[in-house]
């Protein structure tokens, strides 16, 4: 074997980068276990023990060291289908935007318009400002968009006269600033919401954001944190020296009542010590263990219990004040505390009425973790701001008039706030105003001067970045751009840990199975096989942590499912040493031959089977790419390790004298002397294949499709009662409640199934789900609990009830809105016809003969359309979901990826025939190759349904469904590949060529 040296290199170097990855998740692990062993349980205990070890160094490699914060960045995260969360898609209301740029205009056919495109985005898949001008085009077609946008606001932008078309792409420019100015709220939002590894993205070419929050345990809380309209404010703020004095005052206060709690506190350990036996013995020999470090920090605390958690802004060495807003530092873990502290009566009472206390919005050290308090000035007599965000017209960074890499920020008001803001800082003149959004200080700049005239420069030594960060927060104020739920998934941690149970078991036994068969079938060859299967799940999970990949449940179906796949690569090489053997070569050269022969048999199968991985990462979302991106990452692992991994091992036992055996008795020949005329049979096996495409036909028009939310849009709800339960009973308490309010609920209708236990139902419904107006959550999850809350047999409150964190009722929710369920169906339709495309392209170019793309082709819209209909057949029937959902459009490209595969293997050997035997008659090398291929066929279904078989008994309720799909689909690929594809393309090739030989 050539370059064996060099392959040996290259898996020990991919092994130690795995190693290195996924050390990362132990070490996380190590620590946060120790966390919940030091808080004895208590949630908020061990997330602020994590927090102050953030910067600390938790793993040392010698060379170099990683602080906690820094390896949990790279371990393997959990989604939330196993650990519990929150999964949310907003939308930013460009309609309000637009509404706000036109400052309100009341003009008719602008208003109709609006409302028009509202309506038309619900089905539509253009964005809402191309839908908003074909409507106004048609409402008052000549009409001048001009005239209407011709604001103060837009003064710089929009100019009467103008066509509608640069008037529209203005529009576009501004409510995307509007859009991004909303996404950075959000995630700063996120960040302080005190959620380990939030996840926010915004999705391009849309108004949408994306927010996973795994963990999370209050719903509506996060609801009404994310749905909130920002709120932008200008304040101007005391002087450190000013508050440095009351908090010495405050310190004092402090002192003294921590001294008469300890009092009150010591006199009751007084009473329990008299009552134990020997404990003076035993507090002295704890005493003597408390270090000289330990005294002296207790002490300190003692003494300046505000001092020891707020680090005042004083000279160390003078101890004169600074000149600066900025009251003091903390580290984030005790900023709960310090508010705690000021917020209590005997403190709070010692401060200014007209001070307020707010914090800067982010860390100022390189972690992240230290965060700047400031002293605001509330004088007004209200308590609001003297000035808020209304007040800017534009904001923008650019590099400072004076050269250099600073930047600074260039703020406009409009005419009112120009006023207010002339004002202010004239009132103001070297002392600094306060930027305030949601709360929290962006920045403090110094007011050189009373500003007039509405035009400021914001300077203060900022990078460009910085700059752009400020002005976004600036305009953020400008524009009212509210974001709406539109989708919304919530799991429950029980439903969680659940999943996590069913995956593993499923996962444990599939591959436990897996490696039995392979020892079983291939003897000695199998334990190779199994130890290169062993190195690609390691392999896997090395590249999965290395990518700070998200694990979800699918995910792990992908996971077990590429390693029931995996095998097939190793199946191809073994079945081509055993033709090998037969034929009187030693094992060494029918090793070398064997692996030589199978290449272009795998490469060509797993290719296409890529691009269909590729499609499902490029049109999924959430589990469908968490389970694309173990497939793909699955598949580069696998053919490293079967090609590469396993030659290797195989050279080292030869070399060492080991007797390799690739069969027993029961395996040697097994299918080997088949001769079955599978292109005689053909027109057989058409009507076979016409009769199941005429049923599901027919199944199409009179049972149609059973739709979930993902399609139909509407709301989907996981309840789990405390007794068993009849669905019967569930859809007749909700059809009265529901019925009860209003016509358009009781028209709605809910659809209510077992999910997996006998107590635990699915229930579905779309009232009220392309509402957009606040607490219709709330309002849907007390209709459900006042229906179903009499089936309990112990009575839950509806906090119990409705926010997932109980062990019984509500364990997960969707909701899908009617724009966002278009988008998926359009998305799905595109993924199944661009992999069907690719694929056949990718035939096309490999084969050389447009006639064996058309077989393949074919043979996947036989697959894909058969299982459709399967579900169509088997809906309502099977006692488990078969909903046509995202999940299901990735078991479809799954099922079709795999299908190719064992098709491209047998085109593969057609094409070896066609160069080794070129008399013979095309319909023998069609034959010879179906049949020699057998073996191999019936060795990677098997393996393949036997993992799915795993995962569909113990995988969970949750992916049933979708693995039912996928083992159907590995049943009927078979079929086609032999029975469809092949003939398919021969057919084609006969009408080509118009003879009936080749």
């Amino acid at each position: 074997m050539q370059n064996k040296n060099a392959l040996k290199f290259l898996a020990i170097v991919f092994a130690m980068a795995c190693l290195f990855q996924l050390s990362f998740t132990f070490v996380a692990g190590y620590v946060e276990r120790e966390a919940r062993k030091a808080s004895g349980g208590d949630p908020r205990a061990e997330q602020a023990y994590l927090d102050s070890i953030k910067t600390e160094n938790v793993y040392n490699l010698g060379i170099v060291e990683y602080t906690y914060a820094e390896c949990r960045s790279k371990v393997i995260n959990l989604g939330l289908d196993l650990k519990g969360g929150m999964n949310v898609m907003l939308e930013i209301s460009v309609e309000e935007i637009l509404r706000s740029l036109s400052d309100n205009n009341t003009d008719v056919a602008f208003n109709e318009a609006l409302v028009a495109a509202r309506t038309a985005q619900k089905t539509s898949g253009d964005d809402y400002i191309t839908l908003f001008s074909r409507e106004f085009e048609q409402k008052n077609p000549g009409g001048n968009l001009s005239t209407i946008f011709a604001t103060y606001n837009l003064r710089e932008s929009v100019k009467q006269g103008m066509s509608n078309n640069e008037v529209i792409e203005v529009l576009r420019k501004q409510s995307e600033d509007a859009i991004e100015n909303s996404y950075n709220v959000l995630r700063n939002r996120i960040d302080r919401f005190g959620v380990t590894q939030p996840n926010i993205q915004r999705l391009e070419n849309s108004g949408r954001i994306l927010v996973e929050l795994p963990g999370v345990k209050e719903p509506e809380r996060v609801r009404k944190l994310l749905q909130g309209t920002a709120s932008l404010e200008f304040w101007p703020t005391y002087n450190n020296s000013e508050i440095f004095p009351i908090f010495q005052t405050i310190n004092d206060r402090l002192v003294t009542i921590n001294a008469a709690n300890d009092a009150n506190n010591t006199a009751t350990e007084v009473v329990v010590e008299e009552a134990v036996a020997g404990s003076d013995d035993i507090l002295s020999s704890i005493d003597s263990l408390v270090t000289d470090s330990t005294l002296m920090a207790d002490d300190f605390s003692k003494n300046m219990p505000l001092f020891a958690l707020l680090q005042p802004m004083i000279n160390p060495q003078t101890g004169q004040t600074y000149n600066t807003p900025i009251v003091g530092n903390a580290l984030a873990a005790d900023t709960a505390e310090l508010n705690s502290i000021f917020a209590m009566k005997q403190i709070n009472s010692l401060l200014p009425r007209d001070v307020k206390l707010m914090w800067g919005v982010k860390g100022t050290d390189k972690a992240g973790t230290i965060f700047e308090l400031y002293a605001i000035k509330a004088a007004t007599k209200d308590g609001k701001a003297p000035l808020d965000g209304g007040a800017v017209s534009e904001a923008r960074a650019e590099f400072s008039q004076n050269g250099g890499s600073a930047a600074e920020v260039s703020m406009i008001m409009n005419t009112a706030g120009a006023r207010s803001w002339a004002k202010l800082t004239s009132e103001n003149v070297n002392k600094s105003i306060a930027i305030a959004l949601d709360g929290y200080v962006y920045s403090a700049p110094n007011v050189n001067g009373a500003i007039t005239g509405g035009v400021s420069s914001i300077t203060g030594g900022f990078t460009i970045e910085e700059a752009k960060d400020l002005a976004i927060v600036l305009k953020s104020g400008k524009l009212p751009a509210p974001a709406r739920i539109i989708q919304e998934a919530v799991v429950g941690p029980t439903l969680g840990q659940e999943s996590i149970d069913a995956g593993m078991m499923s996962f444990v036994l599939a591959f436990g199975l897996v490696l039995i068969y392979m020892v079983v079938y291939y003897n000695t060859a199998g334990l190779v096989a199994n130890i290169a299967l062993i190195a690609n799940l390691f392999f896997l999970f090395g590249v999965l942590a290395s990518f700070g990949a998200v694990l979800t449940l699918p995910g792990i179906a992908g996971i077990v499912l590429t390693m029931g796949m995996a095998v097939d690569a190793n199946v191809i090489i073994y079945e081509r040493i055993k033709e090998e053997i037969r034929i009187g070569k030693g094992v060494s050269l029918s090793l070398a031959d064997g692996f030589s022969n199978a290449y272009s048999a795998i490469i060509d199968g797993q290719a296409t089977t890529l691009i269909t991985g590729v499609v499902l990462f490029i049109f999924g979302t959430g589990p469908v790419q968490g389970f694309a991106t173990t497939l793909i990452i699955g598949i580069a692992t696998s053919i490293f390790c079967s090609v590469f991994i396993t030659r290797l091992i195989f050279v080292s036992l030869l070399e060492g004298g080991v007797k390799v055996k690739f069969s027993n008795k029961l395996t040697e020949n097994f299918l080997a002397n088949v001769k079955i005329d599978f292109v005689g049979i053909r027109k057989k096996t058409y009507i076979v294949s016409g009769i199941l495409i005429l049923m599901v036909i027919i199944s199409f028009f009179v049972r149609g499709m059973s739709y979930g939310v993902d399609f139909s849009g509407g709301r989907a709800y996981v309840v789990k009662f405390d007794q068993t339960t009849s669905s019967t009973e569930v859809r007749d308490a909700l059809t009265v409640a529901f019925s009860s309010t209003d016509e358009s609920a009781a028209t709605s209708g809910v659809e209510v199934k077992q999910y997996g236990e006998d107590n635990q139902m699915r229930i579905i419904t779309q009232y009220k789900y392309d509402s957009d107006e606040d607490g219709v959550t709330e309002e849907i999850n007390q209709l459900i609990y006042d229906a179903l809350s009499p089936l309990y047999k112990d009575q839950l409150t509806f906090d119990e009830f409705s926010t997932n964190n109980y062990i019984y009722g509500i364990v997960s929710s969707d909701k899908v809105g009617p724009s966002v369920a278009n988008d998926i169906k359009q998305n799905a339709f595109i993924a199944i016809f661009f992999s069907l495309l690719m694929i056949g392209l990718y035939i096309t170019l490999r084969f050389r003969r447009w006639e064996w793309a058309v077989g393949g082709v074919v043979s996947l819209l036989h697959d894909a359309l058969i299982t459709i209909g399967m579900f169509s057949l088997l809906w309502g029937i099977l006692p488990f979901s078969l909903d046509v959902d995202q999940a299901f459009i990735a078991a479809i490209l799954t099922i079709i990826g795999y299908s190719i595969n064992d098709t491209v293997v047998i085109f593969d050997r057609i094409r070896e025939y066609k160069v080794l035997f070129p008399k013979r008659d095309m319909k023998e090398n069609i034959n010879a190759a179906i049949n020699s291929t057998l073996a191999r066929t019936i060795n990677t279904a098997g393996t393949t349904f036997v993992t799915l078989l795993a995962i569909f008994v113990f995988g969970g309720e949750v992916i049933r469904g979708f693995v039912f799909a996928l083992m159907f689909g590995v049943v009927i690929g078979t079929f086609s590949s032999i029975f469809v594809a092949t003939p398919v393309a021969y057919d084609a090739m006969l009408r080509r060529d118009k003879k009936k030989k080749i």
